[in-house]
């Protein structure tokens, strides 16, 4: 599926910033910010606490859950980032933008993501806003696959935990004999 950048592209960047290491440099944060076209210049340590803050406001939009749910917390995200969105005719076609330029990186930020999550919601599937079912890894991600049905992160993952039901198997398996053998 794809998204256009002002919309799963934005999403994307809720994820990104979700799994995001437990702590940032402003250059960390800054690589993540011109990954996604929204940097310039190293964040000072305002904008890394409201960051930070944020971040951990857009983790419970990720994973299963009751669409009311999901969406309430979203309207909550997007209460909060109020902004004036704008029809923009740079760089090509016309395009939304969801937050001045002058309203600062924080509230770009708030704007951006907040809206790239609802994009989703309601232009796709609220399905697609997934948190790897890898037991151990606590990661989210927009699913961007053909037909919406992804569960894991990556692809690591995925096979980490095949191997897991796989060998779970086996050792079932091998206990059923076992225990045939013995006449149990």
């Amino acid at each position: 599926m794809q998204f256009d950048y002002y919309g799963g592209e934005a999403a994307q960047l809720a994820a990104d910033l979700v799994n995001s290491p437990a702590l940032w440099a402003p250059g960390e944060l800054e690589t993540l910010l011109v990954r996604h076209g929204m940097a310039r210049g190293l964040p000072d340590a305002g904008e890394i606490d409201a960051a930070w803050e944020w971040r951990g406001r857009l983790a419970p939009c990720f994973g299963a859950q009751p669409l009311e749910q999901r969406c309430g917390v979203i309207n909550a995200l997007l209460d909060e980032a109020a902004s004036r969105p704008y029809i923009s005719l740079h760089k090509g076609p016309p395009h939304l933008h969801y937050a001045a330029e002058s309203a600062g990186r924080s509230a770009r930020l708030r704007a951006v993501t907040a809206t790239g999550l609802s994009y989703v919601v309601c232009f796709a599937s609220a399905d697609r806003l997934g948190r790897c079912q890898r037991a151990e890894c606590a990661q989210v991600f927009v699913d961007t696959s053909r037909n919406g049905r992804r569960s894991y992160c990556s692809l690591r993952c995925a096979n980490t935990d095949a191997v897991r039901r796989h060998r779970a198997q086996q050792r079932s398996a091998a206990q059923r004999g076992a225990a045939k053998s013995r006449g149990v």
